[in-house]
């Protein structure tokens, strides 16, 4: 790939100076057979205080109580870590959950640095035409729910 078309500044992000193209996709090489099996999004990862923090872990945990029907999890700015854990919840119908249930039952079961700081309640997931949820627009929303624009000021790493 030369780059994106009519778009120089998209291309710099993503092409370095040796030409590599740099997708944000992480991934594994199997000792078998030479391959790349892909794992997850670097952009997916939140880097709180310097810890890496992989949202899917701690999803796939909070898929597991009883009374949520669908969470995501996002990382939001925070101006003393750079970004904060936020688990954005659906519960299942006619279930009552708190936000003091949703992080007691992650810290009881977790590493305590993989509580969320943030829970909030939802009906639906922001998705595309095609049915992609939409991280971005839940931290944008995000950001404007919690009144965290001067830590989204903040140029991190």
């Amino acid at each position: 790939m030369k780059g994106y078309y009519k778009m120089p500044e998209a291309t710099k992000a993503v092409i370095d100076e040796d030409g590599w193209l740099h997708t944000g996709d992480m991934a594994l090489k199997r000792s078998v057979d030479g391959y790349f099996k892909i794992t997850g999004r670097i952009k997916d990862m939140i880097i709180r205080g310097g810890e890496n923090i992989y949202p899917k872990e701690i999803e796939d945990f909070i898929y597991t109580h009883p009374s949520v029907s669908d969470v995501q999890v996002i990382g939001v700015p925070d101006q003393a870590y750079g970004e904060e854990i936020m688990a954005v919840v659906i519960p299942k119908q006619g279930e009552t959950l708190t936000e003091e249930d949703v992080k007691e039952y992650v810290r009881t079961h977790m590493a305590k640095h993989k509580t969320p700081r943030y829970v909030q309640f939802v009906e639906a997931f922001p998705m595309n035409a095609a049915g992609k949820i939409l991280k971005y627009q839940m931290r944008d929303d995000a950001i404007d729910y919690l009144g965290l624009q001067n830590a989204a000021d903040i140029e991190t790493a």
